[in-house]
């Protein structure tokens, strides 16, 4: 045992904060014969821990008593690659990633396949056997784009039980079918979830009450770009809603017409997702641009 212990410290080069600054900043006054691009290298190898969490970005909030650990083992190992997911951002607390379109966030009974959960849980299990990810909101699978999740169960309930203070700009893009009548507008109706299917009540019918505020992008070629804020976040909203409105999101066979996919998919992504950190109370923004093939739509039109 003793062996092993002296081999894992082997590994890493350990330093205390002493006083507050950011991780550049820290790491620069360590290693002052390394160039800012080589200390950034480090960071995007994924080879430097605080407090035994990987973190990546520059100016990441160090305080005192933390722990920071760069790892000699320069061989990458941690480096992540998946075509169905890509992380955008992770420190000691959240991870935030992009799911493709076709990937489960979470597993169910009758699915026990490979979901968002279960590849990152693969990844942050890389760097401690009792790492795993906590679920705080979900996409629906054939939605693609920005998800987060928690790195310990502290971090899971502080967002899930503040989520509508904690999270200020959540946004979508859509393509529906059809010209939309009106420019900028809100929906406003009560889902009752059939396990299956969502149903919805333009009046309190005991459901659940759902909001969303849709602004027409574009028109053209029989076809609407929409962008969606939700106010609320029910199961399949945005999909129900543009039912409501009487233009079904393209390729969506469930609230919609299946015949209408001209992309081979949903024509759902979640481009925008703005929040506090829940524990350094910094104002997080994370962005993607709207998906080129969706953009393609609208190509060689008057409009």
């Amino acid at each position: 045992m003793g062996k092993f212990l002296a081999k894992a410290q082997m590994q890493y080069t350990d330093y205390t904060v002493r006083e507050p600054m950011e991780l550049m900043q820290f790491l620069a006054a360590r290693m002052p014969d390394a160039s800012r691009t080589k200390l950034k290298t480090l960071l995007s190898k994924r080879v430097v821990f605080v407090d035994n969490v990987i973190v990546t970005r520059h100016d990441y909030p160090l305080t005192p008593g933390m722990k920071v650990q760069i790892s000699r083992d320069k061989g990458g190992k941690r480096e992540f690659h998946n075509r169905l997911l890509k992380i955008v951002y992770e420190d000691a607390y959240l991870i935030v990633v992009e799911k493709q379109e076709g990937l489960l966030s979470v597993s169910t009974e009758r699915q026990k396949e490979r979901t968002a959960v279960s590849i990152l849980n693969e990844y942050v299990k890389r760097s401690g056997r009792n790492n795993r990810v906590y679920v705080v909101h979900r996409l629906d699978r054939d939605t693609s784009g920005l998800m987060m999740f928690a790195k310990d169960e502290k971090t899971q309930h502080t967002l899930r039980d503040h989520w509508h203070d904690i999270v200020f700009d959540r946004r979508y893009v859509a393509v529906v079918a059809g010209e939309m009548e009106r420019n900028a507008g809100q929906v406003r109706s009560w889902l009752t979830d059939c396990k299956l299917y969502v149903y919805s009540s333009p009046t309190d019918d005991g459901g659940k009450e759902a909001i969303t505020h849709y602004c027409t992008i574009k028109r053209a070629n029989g076809f609407s770009l929409m962008e969606l804020v939700l106010e609320t976040g029910r199961k399949n909203q945005i999909r129900v809603h543009m039912q409501d409105l009487g233009h079904p999101i393209i390729g969506d066979g469930r609230y919609g017409f299946e015949e209408v996919n001209p992309l081979g998919r949903l024509a759902l992504h979640a481009f925008k997702l703005c929040f506090y950190h829940p524990v350094t109370k910094q104002e997080m923004h994370f962005e993607t641009p709207y998906p080129p093939e969706f953009k393609k739509l609208f190509v060689n039109s008057s409009h």
